[in-house]
Protein backbone atom coordinates (compact mmCIF):
# COMPACT_ATOMS: atom_id res chain seq x y z
CA UNK A 1 0.00 0.00 0.00
CA UNK A 2 2.78 2.36 1.07
CA UNK A 3 4.76 1.48 -2.27
CA UNK A 4 1.43 2.59 -4.31
CA UNK A 5 1.38 5.64 -2.42
CA UNK A 6 4.85 6.49 -3.10
CA UNK A 7 4.37 5.35 -6.79
CA UNK A 8 1.14 7.91 -7.42
CA UNK A 9 3.06 10.77 -5.65
CA UNK A 10 5.81 10.64 -8.25
CA UNK A 11 3.59 10.29 -11.22
CA UNK A 12 1.93 13.52 -9.93
CA UNK A 13 5.18 15.41 -9.80
CA UNK A 14 5.22 17.53 -13.10
CA UNK A 15 7.17 16.65 -15.78
CA UNK A 16 9.94 19.23 -16.98
CA UNK A 17 8.54 19.67 -20.17
CA UNK A 18 4.88 21.19 -18.72
CA UNK A 19 6.54 23.06 -15.86
CA UNK A 20 5.46 26.76 -16.60
CA UNK A 21 6.43 29.81 -15.48
CA UNK A 22 4.46 32.71 -15.47
CA UNK A 23 6.80 35.77 -16.84
CA UNK A 24 6.17 38.41 -14.35
CA UNK A 25 9.10 40.88 -12.99
CA UNK A 26 10.75 39.38 -10.27
CA UNK A 27 14.37 41.10 -10.91
CA UNK A 28 15.45 43.13 -8.06
CA UNK A 29 18.65 44.29 -9.35
CA UNK A 30 22.11 43.32 -9.29
CA UNK A 31 24.16 42.09 -6.36
CA UNK A 32 27.63 40.77 -5.34
CA UNK A 33 26.40 37.77 -5.46
CA UNK A 34 24.90 37.43 -9.01
CA UNK A 35 28.23 39.49 -10.33
CA UNK A 36 30.71 37.33 -8.62
CA UNK A 37 29.15 33.88 -9.71
CA UNK A 38 28.62 35.39 -13.19
CA UNK A 39 32.27 36.20 -13.34
CA UNK A 40 33.40 32.59 -12.19
CA UNK A 41 31.03 31.39 -15.54
CA UNK A 42 33.00 33.66 -17.51
CA UNK A 43 36.27 32.56 -16.22
CA UNK A 44 34.96 28.78 -16.97
CA UNK A 45 34.78 29.35 -20.39
CA UNK A 46 38.27 31.37 -20.92
CA UNK A 47 39.89 28.83 -19.38
CA UNK A 48 38.18 26.26 -21.90
CA UNK A 49 38.70 28.07 -25.02
CA UNK A 50 42.85 28.34 -23.96
CA UNK A 51 42.76 24.71 -24.30
CA UNK A 52 40.72 24.17 -27.39
CA UNK A 53 43.07 26.90 -29.22
CA UNK A 54 45.81 25.71 -28.08
CA UNK A 55 45.09 21.63 -29.07
CA UNK A 56 44.44 23.19 -32.77
CA UNK A 57 47.43 25.84 -32.90
CA UNK A 58 49.95 23.68 -31.31
CA UNK A 59 49.49 20.39 -32.39
CA UNK A 60 52.34 21.22 -34.50
CA UNK A 61 55.13 21.59 -31.42
CA UNK A 62 53.77 18.56 -29.54
CA UNK A 63 54.18 16.39 -32.52
CA UNK A 64 57.63 17.97 -33.15
CA UNK A 65 58.23 17.03 -29.81
CA UNK A 66 56.66 13.49 -29.39
CA UNK A 67 55.94 12.50 -32.82
CA UNK A 68 53.06 10.97 -34.59
CA UNK A 69 52.09 14.13 -36.45
CA UNK A 70 49.56 12.02 -38.52
CA UNK A 71 47.34 11.03 -35.04
CA UNK A 72 47.20 15.21 -34.10
CA UNK A 73 44.18 15.95 -35.53
CA UNK A 74 42.80 13.60 -32.38
CA UNK A 75 44.21 16.53 -29.76
CA UNK A 76 41.04 18.75 -31.59
CA UNK A 77 38.60 15.91 -32.49
CA UNK A 78 38.23 14.09 -28.75
CA UNK A 79 37.38 17.52 -27.28
CA UNK A 80 34.72 17.65 -29.90
CA UNK A 81 33.60 14.32 -29.45
CA UNK A 82 33.57 14.54 -25.74
CA UNK A 83 31.53 17.81 -26.05
CA UNK A 84 29.22 16.27 -27.68
CA UNK A 85 28.67 13.13 -26.02
CA UNK A 86 29.28 14.22 -22.41
CA UNK A 87 27.37 17.11 -22.55
CA UNK A 88 23.83 16.47 -23.18
CA UNK A 89 23.64 13.54 -20.38
CA UNK A 90 24.99 16.42 -17.78
CA UNK A 91 22.77 18.80 -18.80
CA UNK A 92 19.92 16.72 -18.23
CA UNK A 93 21.01 15.05 -15.34
CA UNK A 94 21.90 19.18 -13.81
CA UNK A 95 17.83 19.69 -13.37
CA UNK A 96 17.47 16.54 -11.35
CA UNK A 97 20.97 17.33 -9.39
CA UNK A 98 21.56 20.83 -9.60
CA UNK A 99 24.12 22.80 -11.35
CA UNK A 100 26.70 23.62 -9.40
CA UNK A 101 29.37 20.19 -8.65
CA UNK A 102 28.68 19.48 -12.31
CA UNK A 103 30.48 22.30 -13.46
CA UNK A 104 32.75 21.79 -10.39
CA UNK A 105 33.97 18.69 -10.96
CA UNK A 106 34.04 18.08 -14.71
CA UNK A 107 36.51 21.78 -14.74
CA UNK A 108 38.40 19.92 -12.19
CA UNK A 109 38.89 17.22 -15.15
CA UNK A 110 40.37 19.65 -17.26
CA UNK A 111 42.78 20.72 -14.66
CA UNK A 112 44.01 16.70 -14.61
CA UNK A 113 43.72 16.45 -18.31
CA UNK A 114 46.08 19.56 -19.17
CA UNK A 115 48.53 17.85 -16.44
CA UNK A 116 48.72 14.99 -18.73
CA UNK A 117 49.09 16.94 -21.79
CA UNK A 118 52.01 18.89 -20.02
CA UNK A 119 53.93 15.54 -19.16
CA UNK A 120 53.50 14.10 -22.38
CA UNK A 121 56.00 11.73 -23.82
CA UNK A 122 54.26 10.48 -26.45
CA UNK A 123 51.23 11.28 -29.02
CA UNK A 124 48.97 8.79 -27.36
CA UNK A 125 49.69 10.47 -24.34
CA UNK A 126 49.19 13.61 -24.98
CA UNK A 127 45.81 12.96 -27.01
CA UNK A 128 44.61 10.58 -23.05
CA UNK A 129 45.22 14.05 -21.19
CA UNK A 130 42.78 15.59 -24.25
CA UNK A 131 40.14 12.81 -23.56
CA UNK A 132 40.47 14.14 -19.87
CA UNK A 133 40.23 17.32 -20.49
CA UNK A 134 37.33 17.20 -22.73
CA UNK A 135 35.17 15.66 -20.29
CA UNK A 136 35.58 19.32 -18.78
CA UNK A 137 33.58 20.39 -21.71
CA UNK A 138 30.50 18.21 -20.71
CA UNK A 139 29.72 21.22 -17.89
CA UNK A 140 30.38 24.16 -21.39
CA UNK A 141 26.05 24.12 -21.85
CA UNK A 142 25.57 24.67 -17.79
CA UNK A 143 27.91 27.39 -17.67
CA UNK A 144 25.89 29.34 -20.39
CA UNK A 145 22.53 27.98 -19.27
CA UNK A 146 23.88 29.67 -15.37
CA UNK A 147 24.98 32.94 -16.77
CA UNK A 148 21.39 33.16 -18.62
CA UNK A 149 18.88 32.14 -16.16
CA UNK A 150 20.45 34.27 -13.07
CA UNK A 151 19.79 37.30 -15.09
CA UNK A 152 16.61 38.75 -16.41
CA UNK A 153 15.59 37.29 -20.07
CA UNK A 154 15.59 41.18 -21.44
CA UNK A 155 19.31 41.06 -21.00
CA UNK A 156 19.95 37.77 -22.02
CA UNK A 157 21.84 39.05 -25.12
CA UNK A 158 24.19 41.17 -22.83
CA UNK A 159 24.84 37.72 -20.75
CA UNK A 160 25.76 35.80 -23.45
CA UNK A 161 27.39 39.01 -25.15
CA UNK A 162 29.73 39.18 -21.67
CA UNK A 163 30.58 35.23 -21.74
CA UNK A 164 31.50 35.31 -25.30
CA UNK A 165 33.65 38.44 -24.47
CA UNK A 166 35.41 36.22 -21.59
CA UNK A 167 35.35 33.55 -24.42
CA UNK A 168 37.69 36.09 -26.97
CA UNK A 169 39.98 37.07 -23.90
CA UNK A 170 40.98 33.33 -23.00
CA UNK A 171 41.87 32.88 -26.61
CA UNK A 172 43.74 35.53 -27.30
CA UNK A 173 45.75 35.06 -23.94
CA UNK A 174 45.88 31.63 -25.04
CA UNK A 175 47.89 32.26 -28.56
CA UNK A 176 49.93 34.69 -27.39
CA UNK A 177 51.04 33.12 -24.39
CA UNK A 178 51.61 29.38 -26.52
CA UNK A 179 53.32 31.19 -29.08
CA UNK A 180 55.58 33.14 -26.90
CA UNK A 181 56.40 29.69 -24.96
CA UNK A 182 56.82 27.82 -27.90
CA UNK A 183 58.87 30.94 -30.36
CA UNK A 184 62.20 29.03 -29.04
CA UNK A 185 61.35 25.88 -28.72
CA UNK A 186 58.21 23.47 -29.13
CA UNK A 187 58.86 22.20 -25.81
CA UNK A 188 57.08 25.06 -25.16
CA UNK A 189 54.19 23.44 -25.02
CA UNK A 190 54.43 22.08 -21.39
CA UNK A 191 54.73 24.95 -20.12
CA UNK A 192 51.35 26.20 -21.81
CA UNK A 193 49.48 22.97 -20.12
CA UNK A 194 50.32 23.93 -16.65
CA UNK A 195 49.23 27.48 -16.68
CA UNK A 196 45.80 25.85 -18.66
CA UNK A 197 45.68 23.33 -16.10
CA UNK A 198 46.09 25.95 -13.23
CA UNK A 199 43.14 28.52 -15.04
CA UNK A 200 40.66 25.34 -14.67
CA UNK A 201 41.58 24.36 -11.33
CA UNK A 202 41.54 28.24 -10.27
CA UNK A 203 38.29 28.10 -12.16
CA UNK A 204 36.65 25.36 -10.42
CA UNK A 205 37.30 25.84 -7.12
CA UNK A 206 36.08 29.97 -7.59
CA UNK A 207 32.15 27.92 -9.03
CA UNK A 208 32.17 25.70 -5.91
CA UNK A 209 32.54 28.30 -3.45
CA UNK A 210 30.79 31.09 -5.04
CA UNK A 211 27.06 29.60 -6.60
CA UNK A 212 25.14 28.06 -4.13
CA UNK A 213 21.40 28.73 -5.45
CA UNK A 214 18.38 27.00 -3.40
CA UNK A 215 17.33 23.52 -5.02
CA UNK A 216 15.57 23.51 -7.66
CA UNK A 217 11.76 21.67 -7.06
CA UNK A 218 12.64 18.40 -9.21
CA UNK A 219 16.26 18.06 -7.28
CA UNK A 220 14.24 18.75 -3.74
CA UNK A 221 11.46 16.45 -4.34
CA UNK A 222 12.49 12.92 -6.46
CA UNK A 223 14.84 10.33 -4.66
CA UNK A 224 17.83 9.91 -6.50
CA UNK A 225 16.85 6.32 -8.20
CA UNK A 226 13.28 8.25 -9.59
CA UNK A 227 15.67 11.28 -10.85
CA UNK A 228 18.17 8.15 -11.99
CA UNK A 229 14.91 6.73 -13.85
CA UNK A 230 14.01 9.89 -15.51
CA UNK A 231 17.51 10.28 -17.45
CA UNK A 232 17.43 9.10 -21.05
CA UNK A 233 19.85 6.08 -20.80
CA UNK A 234 19.09 4.47 -24.49
CA UNK A 235 19.16 7.41 -26.66
CA UNK A 236 23.05 8.48 -24.20
CA UNK A 237 23.93 5.17 -25.46
CA UNK A 238 23.59 5.53 -28.98
CA UNK A 239 24.70 9.19 -28.76
CA UNK A 240 27.50 8.29 -27.39
CA UNK A 241 28.70 5.12 -29.67
CA UNK A 242 27.42 6.63 -32.67
CA UNK A 243 29.33 9.73 -32.42
CA UNK A 244 32.72 7.92 -31.47
CA UNK A 245 32.33 5.33 -34.19
CA UNK A 246 31.28 7.58 -37.19
CA UNK A 247 34.29 10.30 -35.98
CA UNK A 248 36.25 7.42 -36.09
CA UNK A 249 35.66 6.16 -39.55
CA UNK A 250 36.00 9.58 -40.99
CA UNK A 251 39.07 10.52 -39.13
CA UNK A 252 41.15 7.06 -40.24
CA UNK A 253 39.52 8.10 -44.14
CA UNK A 254 43.06 9.03 -46.19
CA UNK A 255 44.81 8.98 -42.83
CA UNK A 256 46.23 6.44 -43.03
CA UNK A 257 43.57 3.86 -44.64
CA UNK A 258 41.27 4.42 -47.70
CA UNK A 259 37.71 5.01 -48.20
CA UNK A 260 36.55 1.43 -49.12
CA UNK A 261 39.46 0.03 -46.18
CA UNK A 262 37.42 -1.84 -43.51
CA UNK A 263 39.16 0.67 -40.95
CA UNK A 264 36.98 3.44 -42.03
CA UNK A 265 34.07 1.65 -43.46
CA UNK A 266 32.84 -0.45 -40.70
CA UNK A 267 33.26 2.05 -37.81
CA UNK A 268 31.26 4.69 -40.13
CA UNK A 269 28.33 2.56 -41.34
CA UNK A 270 28.14 1.35 -37.52
CA UNK A 271 28.28 4.22 -36.44
CA UNK A 272 25.76 6.40 -38.77
CA UNK A 273 23.14 3.22 -38.18
CA UNK A 274 23.76 4.08 -34.54
CA UNK A 275 22.86 8.13 -35.23
CA UNK A 276 20.08 7.17 -36.95
CA UNK A 277 18.56 4.70 -34.48
CA UNK A 278 19.04 7.87 -32.07
CA UNK A 279 16.85 10.00 -34.31
CA UNK A 280 14.34 6.93 -34.30
CA UNK A 281 14.53 6.29 -30.72
CA UNK A 282 13.98 10.39 -30.37
CA UNK A 283 10.88 10.62 -32.69
CA UNK A 284 8.70 8.24 -31.78
CA UNK A 285 9.81 6.52 -28.56
CA UNK A 286 11.09 9.26 -26.64
CA UNK A 287 9.28 12.07 -26.21
CA UNK A 288 11.10 13.31 -22.74
CA UNK A 289 14.32 12.40 -23.73
CA UNK A 290 17.33 14.49 -24.57
CA UNK A 291 15.72 16.15 -27.39
CA UNK A 292 12.81 16.64 -25.00
CA UNK A 293 9.62 17.37 -27.96
CA UNK A 294 8.42 20.39 -26.01
CA UNK A 295 11.65 22.15 -27.54
CA UNK A 296 10.35 22.38 -30.37
CA UNK A 297 6.61 23.12 -30.04
CA UNK A 298 7.03 26.80 -29.66
CA UNK A 299 8.50 28.24 -32.82
CA UNK A 300 11.17 26.88 -35.13
CA UNK A 301 14.02 28.98 -33.63
CA UNK A 302 15.15 25.96 -31.92
CA UNK A 303 15.77 23.77 -34.86
CA UNK A 304 16.98 26.73 -36.52
CA UNK A 305 19.59 27.26 -33.90
CA UNK A 306 21.08 23.57 -33.40
CA UNK A 307 21.26 23.49 -37.59
CA UNK A 308 22.89 26.82 -36.91
CA UNK A 309 25.42 25.79 -33.99
CA UNK A 310 26.14 22.50 -36.15
CA UNK A 311 27.13 24.95 -39.04
CA UNK A 312 29.61 27.12 -36.39
CA UNK A 313 30.94 24.59 -35.38
CA UNK A 314 31.92 23.41 -39.07
CA UNK A 315 33.17 27.11 -39.15
CA UNK A 316 35.31 27.59 -36.23
CA UNK A 317 37.22 24.04 -36.50
CA UNK A 318 38.30 24.55 -39.92
CA UNK A 319 39.86 27.73 -38.94
CA UNK A 320 41.24 26.53 -35.64
CA UNK A 321 42.79 23.68 -37.73
CA UNK A 322 43.72 24.81 -40.53
CA UNK A 323 44.11 28.91 -40.47
CA UNK A 324 47.04 28.51 -38.14
CA UNK A 325 48.94 25.97 -40.23
CA UNK A 326 49.03 27.39 -42.98
CA UNK A 327 49.71 30.71 -41.31
CA UNK A 328 52.72 28.98 -40.64
CA UNK A 329 53.63 27.10 -43.74
CA UNK A 330 53.41 30.26 -46.23
CA UNK A 331 53.98 33.55 -44.60
CA UNK A 332 55.30 33.32 -40.92
CA UNK A 333 58.32 31.36 -39.43
CA UNK A 334 57.73 33.44 -36.16
CA UNK A 335 55.07 31.38 -33.95
CA UNK A 336 54.23 34.63 -31.56
CA UNK A 337 53.40 35.96 -35.30
CA UNK A 338 51.24 33.11 -36.22
CA UNK A 339 49.44 33.23 -33.20
CA UNK A 340 48.37 37.20 -33.57
CA UNK A 341 46.99 36.14 -36.65
CA UNK A 342 44.85 33.56 -35.26
CA UNK A 343 43.71 36.36 -32.69
CA UNK A 344 42.67 38.90 -35.24
CA UNK A 345 39.21 36.59 -34.91
CA UNK A 346 39.06 36.99 -30.80
CA UNK A 347 39.95 41.17 -31.30
CA UNK A 348 37.30 41.78 -33.75
CA UNK A 349 34.61 39.25 -32.10
CA UNK A 350 34.50 41.48 -28.46
CA UNK A 351 33.55 44.52 -29.81
CA UNK A 352 31.65 42.34 -31.93
CA UNK A 353 30.02 40.88 -28.84
CA UNK A 354 29.63 43.93 -27.14
CA UNK A 355 27.35 45.71 -29.86
CA UNK A 356 25.26 43.14 -30.30
CA UNK A 357 24.50 42.78 -26.46
CA UNK A 358 23.23 46.26 -26.60
CA UNK A 359 21.76 46.60 -30.03
CA UNK A 360 19.62 43.27 -29.48
CA UNK A 361 18.71 44.23 -25.53
CA UNK A 362 17.21 47.19 -26.72
CA UNK A 363 15.95 46.67 -30.40
CA UNK A 364 15.09 42.43 -29.38
CA UNK A 365 16.47 41.61 -32.72
CA UNK A 366 18.59 39.16 -32.90
CA UNK A 367 18.07 37.47 -36.79
CA UNK A 368 19.86 40.10 -38.01
CA UNK A 369 23.17 39.65 -35.89
CA UNK A 370 22.81 35.89 -36.91
CA UNK A 371 22.48 36.50 -40.55
CA UNK A 372 25.38 38.47 -40.64
CA UNK A 373 27.50 35.78 -38.58
CA UNK A 374 27.15 33.43 -41.38
CA UNK A 375 27.15 36.60 -44.37
CA UNK A 376 30.80 37.33 -43.37
CA UNK A 377 32.10 33.22 -41.98
CA UNK A 378 31.00 32.64 -46.20
CA UNK A 379 33.01 35.87 -47.22
CA UNK A 380 35.92 34.63 -44.84
CA UNK A 381 35.96 31.33 -46.78
CA UNK A 382 36.02 32.65 -49.98
CA UNK A 383 38.88 34.75 -49.62
CA UNK A 384 40.51 31.86 -47.61
CA UNK A 385 40.24 29.83 -50.70
CA UNK A 386 41.11 32.45 -53.43
CA UNK A 387 44.34 33.27 -51.63
CA UNK A 388 47.87 33.12 -52.90
CA UNK A 389 51.22 33.38 -51.80
CA UNK A 390 50.79 37.12 -52.05
CA UNK A 391 48.03 37.38 -49.72
CA UNK A 392 49.83 37.25 -46.45
CA UNK A 393 48.56 41.16 -45.54
CA UNK A 394 45.35 40.18 -46.87
CA UNK A 395 45.03 37.41 -44.61
CA UNK A 396 45.06 39.60 -41.01
CA UNK A 397 41.32 41.09 -42.33
CA UNK A 398 40.47 37.77 -43.18
CA UNK A 399 40.51 36.44 -39.70
CA UNK A 400 39.07 39.85 -38.66
CA UNK A 401 35.83 38.96 -40.77
CA UNK A 402 35.33 35.73 -39.15
CA UNK A 403 35.97 37.27 -35.75
CA UNK A 404 33.02 40.56 -36.10
CA UNK A 405 30.61 37.80 -37.70
CA UNK A 406 31.58 35.03 -34.65
CA UNK A 407 31.00 37.66 -31.86
CA UNK A 408 27.33 38.68 -33.74
CA UNK A 409 26.05 35.10 -34.43
CA UNK A 410 27.42 32.89 -31.08
CA UNK A 411 25.28 35.90 -28.80
CA UNK A 412 22.09 35.71 -30.71
CA UNK A 413 21.73 31.54 -31.61
CA UNK A 414 22.17 30.80 -28.35
CA UNK A 415 19.61 33.59 -26.77
CA UNK A 416 17.27 32.43 -29.58
CA UNK A 417 17.84 28.75 -28.27
CA UNK A 418 17.14 29.07 -24.90
CA UNK A 419 14.05 31.72 -25.09
CA UNK A 420 12.15 29.39 -27.59
CA UNK A 421 12.97 26.77 -24.40
CA UNK A 422 10.28 25.89 -21.50
CA UNK A 423 12.64 27.70 -19.00
CA UNK A 424 12.80 24.14 -17.02
CA UNK A 425 14.61 22.98 -20.17
CA UNK A 426 17.43 25.64 -20.25
CA UNK A 427 20.13 23.42 -19.60
CA UNK A 428 19.36 20.68 -21.90
CA UNK A 429 18.16 23.06 -24.62
CA UNK A 430 22.12 24.93 -24.13
CA UNK A 431 23.52 21.03 -23.53
CA UNK A 432 22.04 20.33 -27.28
CA UNK A 433 23.00 23.39 -29.17
CA UNK A 434 26.62 23.03 -27.95
CA UNK A 435 26.48 19.19 -28.82
CA UNK A 436 25.83 19.83 -32.31
CA UNK A 437 27.69 22.48 -32.04
CA UNK A 438 30.75 19.60 -31.13
CA UNK A 439 29.22 17.16 -33.37
CA UNK A 440 29.67 19.65 -36.77
CA UNK A 441 33.02 19.94 -35.81
CA UNK A 442 34.17 16.35 -35.13
CA UNK A 443 32.63 15.55 -38.51
CA UNK A 444 34.06 18.72 -39.98
CA UNK A 445 37.15 18.06 -38.89
CA UNK A 446 37.59 14.47 -39.96
CA UNK A 447 35.92 15.46 -43.50
CA UNK A 448 38.53 18.35 -43.42
CA UNK A 449 41.34 15.92 -42.36
CA UNK A 450 40.51 13.45 -45.54
CA UNK A 451 40.24 16.34 -48.34
CA UNK A 452 43.32 17.76 -47.15
CA UNK A 453 45.42 14.67 -47.09
CA UNK A 454 44.53 13.72 -50.08
CA UNK A 455 45.02 16.78 -52.13
CA UNK A 456 48.43 16.62 -50.16
CA UNK A 457 49.59 13.45 -51.64
CA UNK A 458 48.29 14.40 -54.39
CA UNK A 459 49.96 17.18 -55.20
CA UNK A 460 53.04 17.51 -53.01
CA UNK A 461 55.41 14.91 -55.05
CA UNK A 462 54.22 15.38 -58.46
CA UNK A 463 54.74 19.53 -57.63
CA UNK A 464 57.93 18.85 -56.57
CA UNK A 465 59.16 17.07 -59.22
CA UNK A 466 58.13 19.00 -62.17
CA UNK A 467 59.93 21.92 -59.97
CA UNK A 468 63.24 20.53 -59.13
CA UNK A 469 64.32 17.57 -61.58
CA UNK A 470 64.20 20.08 -64.47
CA UNK A 471 67.21 21.94 -62.68
CA UNK A 472 69.21 19.24 -62.39
CA UNK A 473 68.12 17.19 -59.19
CA UNK A 474 68.53 13.28 -59.86
CA UNK A 475 65.40 11.22 -60.24
CA UNK A 476 67.09 8.82 -57.73
CA UNK A 477 67.52 10.88 -54.91
CA UNK A 478 63.91 12.38 -54.98
CA UNK A 479 62.04 10.92 -52.16
CA UNK A 480 65.39 11.36 -50.08
CA UNK A 481 65.00 15.69 -50.83
CA UNK A 482 61.19 15.51 -50.18
CA UNK A 483 61.82 14.29 -46.99
CA UNK A 484 64.01 16.99 -46.14
CA UNK A 485 62.42 19.44 -47.65
CA UNK A 486 59.25 18.41 -45.85
CA UNK A 487 60.83 18.56 -42.23
CA UNK A 488 63.01 21.19 -42.79
CA UNK A 489 66.13 19.44 -42.05
CA UNK A 490 68.83 21.81 -43.95
CA UNK A 491 71.54 19.96 -43.52
CA UNK A 492 69.93 16.30 -44.82
CA UNK A 493 68.83 19.09 -47.53
CA UNK A 494 72.72 20.25 -48.43
CA UNK A 495 73.94 16.29 -47.91
CA UNK A 496 71.94 14.96 -50.81
CA UNK A 497 73.44 14.59 -54.38
CA UNK A 498 73.15 17.61 -56.96
CA UNK A 499 71.41 19.65 -54.30
CA UNK A 500 71.97 23.43 -54.67
CA UNK A 501 70.95 26.59 -53.12
CA UNK A 502 68.35 26.74 -56.39
CA UNK A 503 66.83 23.51 -55.99
CA UNK A 504 66.17 24.09 -52.56
CA UNK A 505 64.14 27.53 -53.16
CA UNK A 506 62.46 25.85 -55.83
CA UNK A 507 61.57 22.88 -54.28
CA UNK A 508 60.32 25.02 -51.00
CA UNK A 509 58.51 26.98 -53.35
CA UNK A 510 56.58 24.03 -55.35
CA UNK A 511 55.97 22.62 -51.30
CA UNK A 512 53.80 25.77 -50.74
CA UNK A 513 51.60 25.43 -53.44
CA UNK A 514 51.16 21.90 -52.70
CA UNK A 515 50.14 23.41 -48.83
CA UNK A 516 47.81 26.24 -50.83
CA UNK A 517 46.25 23.97 -53.43
CA UNK A 518 45.43 21.48 -50.17
CA UNK A 519 44.35 24.11 -47.95
CA UNK A 520 42.07 25.48 -50.35
CA UNK A 521 40.08 22.34 -50.40
CA UNK A 522 39.00 22.74 -46.96
CA UNK A 523 38.00 26.27 -47.32
CA UNK A 524 35.36 25.31 -50.07
CA UNK A 525 34.09 22.72 -48.28
CA UNK A 526 33.95 25.07 -45.07
CA UNK A 527 32.36 27.74 -47.87
CA UNK A 528 29.94 25.70 -49.10
CA UNK A 529 28.36 24.77 -45.84
CA UNK A 530 28.33 28.05 -44.68
CA UNK A 531 26.59 29.26 -47.84
CA UNK A 532 23.64 26.73 -46.85
CA UNK A 533 23.43 27.47 -43.20
CA UNK A 534 23.21 31.53 -44.20
CA UNK A 535 19.83 30.80 -46.30
CA UNK A 536 18.52 29.15 -43.72
CA UNK A 537 19.10 31.72 -40.76
CA UNK A 538 17.21 34.10 -42.60
CA UNK A 539 14.04 32.43 -40.91
CA UNK A 540 14.53 32.90 -37.40
CA UNK A 541 11.82 34.42 -35.42
CA UNK A 542 12.46 37.80 -33.25
CA UNK A 543 11.40 36.77 -29.85
CA UNK A 544 10.15 40.07 -29.04
CA UNK A 545 8.08 39.30 -26.69
CA UNK A 546 10.52 36.62 -24.43
CA UNK A 547 13.02 39.46 -23.96
CA UNK A 548 11.31 40.74 -20.75
CA UNK A 549 12.19 41.15 -17.24
CA UNK A 550 11.58 37.74 -15.90
CA UNK A 551 14.36 36.00 -14.38
CA UNK A 552 14.25 32.17 -14.69
CA UNK A 553 16.28 31.18 -11.81
CA UNK A 554 17.19 33.51 -9.37
CA UNK A 555 20.16 32.84 -7.02
CA UNK A 556 18.39 33.29 -3.71
CA UNK A 557 14.33 32.39 -2.38
CA UNK A 558 13.90 36.48 -1.89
Amino acid sequence: MASKEVSDEVENVPNLDRTRTIDVDNYHGLNTKIILVYLASAFIVAAQVMNLVGAGTFARDIAAVVGGSSESVWLSQVIAILTCVVGPPVSQAADYWGRKWFISILTAFGFVGSIVVSRATSMNMAIAGQVICGVAYGAQPLVYAVASEILPRKFRPAAQGGVNIALGLGGIFGLLTGSALSKNSPQGFRTFWYIVGGILGLAAILFAVLYTPPPRQLQATLTNAEKLRQLDWIGYGFLMTGVVLFSMGLSWAQNPYKWTDAHVLAPLVAGAVLLICLVVYETWFKRDGMFNHELFKRDRNFGLALGCFFADGIVFFAANAYFGMEMSILFETDPLRVGLRFCMLFFAAMPAAAFVSVYSSATRDIRSPIIGFFVLATVFFICMATATIQSSTAAWIYMALLGLGTGLGLTCIVTAAQLSAPPDLIAISSGLVFSVRSLGGSIALAIYNAIFRASLDKHMGKGIASAVIPLGLSPSVLPDFITALTSQNQKALMSIPTVSPQIIKAGAAALKQAYLVSFRGVWIAAGVLSFVTLIASCFFINPKKDLNMHVDAPLDDN
